[in-house]
């Protein structure tokens, strides 16, 4: 029965949290509202959701979130450096990542990432879902930014998420 009623519980409740933010009040009116939008809005929804997930070391999510906070940050500072300075060459490129990745969330989840690091954004998926173009503010060496994007992100995917 709960679950027919909050088939996704985790966004449910994100979006009650998410309305009380925007609304910056905590009145009954606007707990109710949030709470009817937690409550409706994945009912409508629940049916375009991919399934879920099969994590086998959910563990691992902690330590992925905790380095790409760090890489995000880092990668602010040196966007900043790289805009500023007025000696800074930076070399935009498109890169070609082949995926080893094949479960779809997976994917999903490595593009974000790439795109939530400045100076990065993953531009395309590929039809066959094999290679994500990357296009990078400054690439110096395009296979090791594959490797380094393949060490710190694919490859705990690949342990969070069994392909």
């Amino acid at each position: 029965m709960i679950r027919r009623l909050f088939p996704h519980p985790l966004m449910s409740a994100t979006l009650v949290v998410v309305w009380l933010l925007l609304h910056n009040d905590v009145s009954v009116i606007d707990v109710i509202t949030g709470v009817f939008l937690g409550t409706v809005i994945p009912l409508f929804t629940h049916v375009f959701w991919p399934e879920r997930p099969k994590m086998a070391r959910p563990g691992k999510i902690l330590i992925l979130c905790l380095r790409l906070l760090g890489d995000i940050v880092t990668a602010n500072l040196v966007v900043a450096l790289t805009i500023l300075s007025p000696r800074a060459k930076p070399h935009p490129d498109f890169v070609e990542f082949p995926l080893e990745l094949t479960d779809e969330f997976a994917i999903t989840v490595l593009a974000g990432m790439i795109s939530l690091s400045p100076g990065t954004v993953s531009a395309e998926l590929s039809e066959d879902r094999r290679t994500l173009l990357i296009h990078a503010l400054n690439v110096a060496d395009k296979p090791a930014l594959v490797a380094e994007i393949k060490r710190r992100y694919e490859h705990p995917l690949r342990e969070i998420f069994p392909c």
